[in-house]
């Protein structure tokens, strides 16, 4: 008896590429951070000590060295291998330049076999398609644009009104437009040289921003930054000083063993806060420059599925006298407009994305020395709170 619920003629369904991506995905980024287990004992073993609360796993912690440049306010990771690592381990940093991970020299390599093989780039289709979908929305709104013209012609001559139409046989429509076919002979052709120039070396460097940068040597021991002007490795003290200073109104050029007037609404610690809160909640933060906020959360990193949640950072002062007389000018310190909050939601909302509005509380001078800065102990002194803010949409929430 054949089965109403699945035809005889119908084939199984078979793997497609999205599955075979989504295991190599699992594989390629299977440590959530840098740092590694390493179990020496066999299953069986490590059972049983598990049972009596006992764990013989060694922890591997890479090295990575970093050079700080303070006309970026960032850390640059040279070495491909260690760019690698603290991507494929935790999502940290972007390639200087590709949009986020370092691919540049797989890019090159592709484009130079898609050149003797005679085809076009990923990144070449994808301008390819864009072109085409702007030359329809030309042809389309050129076409109603000629039936409007006639329309009005026969007004004038006729006296007769005739309501132009948007859709039609001489309307181009996205299931009827063809992109018009270029000539062959007006293309570039690429014809290989026996002769090939080597493939050029990996010129690009992973690029970190300053939280993530002290997030992993702070909490992970695992990079070693190097001042790029003096040549010399810094403590954490030195770096979390150099840090603060990259984000002062008038840049500070001294020596390190000076003491620099720092501020408690230092950008730095402020953003680094927000970002050591969700790393150190298991979120993968990523950047948000893309959908007009600070930060984005990924459950497991942008190749597993797309951020649920964007942050906006949102500082507040315990004393308001403190505001006042503060020139860092922090961003979002001034209290927003209701247009603003709602362009924000709604831009966050159309992509299916949660806004978090994270209040972090700057304390008093009154009661915070200014000494306390020059150490990171001075976060004890801070605290987030988190506003959720949801676009009511009748058309989706009436279930």
């Amino acid at each position: 008896m054949t089965s109403l619920l699945q035809p005889s003629g119908r084939k199984r369904p078979v793997a497609n590429k999205a599955a075979g991506r989504r295991g190599d995905n699992n594989r390629i980024y299977a440590n959530p951070l840098p740092l590694t287990f390493l179990y020496p004992l066999p299953s069986p073993v490590r059972s049983v000590l598990g049972l009596l609360g006992l764990n013989l796993a060694k922890i591997d912690t890479p090295q990575i060295h970093g050079l700080f440049d303070h006309a970026t306010r960032s850390v640059w990771i040279t070495d491909r291998a260690q760019s690698l690592i603290l991507w494929r381990r935790g999502f940290f940093g972007k390639g200087d330049l590709s949009r986020s991970e370092p691919s540049w020299l797989n890019r090159q390599v592709n484009a130079r076999r898609a050149a003797a093989e005679n085809r076009l780039t990923a990144e070449e289709l994808t301008a390819k398609r864009r072109a085409e979908r702007k030359q329809f929305k030309l042809d389309r709104a050129r076409a109603i644009a000629q039936v409007a013209a006639q329309a009005e012609a026969l007004f004038e001559s006729e006296g007769r009104v005739v309501i132009p139409a948007l859709s039609g046989p001489n309307i181009p429509s996205a299931a009827t437009w063809k992109p018009t076919p270029q000539d062959s002979s007006t293309l570039p052709q690429q014809i290989p040289s026996e002769d090939e120039e080597p493939f050029p070396d990996d010129v690009e460097h992973l690029q970190l921003t300053l939280p993530e940068a002290f997030f992993l040597l702070w909490n992970l021991d695992c990079l070693v930054v190097e001042d790029s002007d003096a040549n010399q490795l810094l403590s954490i003290q030195d770096i979390w000083i150099a840090f603060q200073m990259a984000y002062l109104s008038q840049p500070f050029s001294g020596p390190l063993t000076l003491t620099p007037r720092l501020e408690l609404d230092n950008p730095f610690i402020v953003n680094y806060l927000v970002y050591h809160h969700y790393r150190s909640l298991g979120w993968v933060v990523r950047g948000g420059i893309k959908f007009c906020v600070d930060y984005m959360l990924y459950k497991r990193g942008p190749v597993f599925n797309h951020a649920e949640f964007s942050v906006v950072v949102c500082p507040v002062y315990e004393d308001p006298a403190d505001e006042a007389a503060s020139t860092t000018n922090l961003h979002h310190a001034a209290p927003f407009s209701w247009s603003w909050l709602s362009t924000i939601n709604r831009v966050n909302t159309q992509v299916f994305k949660t806004l978090v509005l994270a209040y972090v509380t700057i304390p008093a001078h009154s009661r915070v020395p200014e000494q306390v800065l020059h150490s990171p102990a001075c976060l004890q002194y801070y605290s987030i709170r988190e506003v959720t803010v949801r676009r009511f949409i009748p058309a989706r929430m009436r279930d």
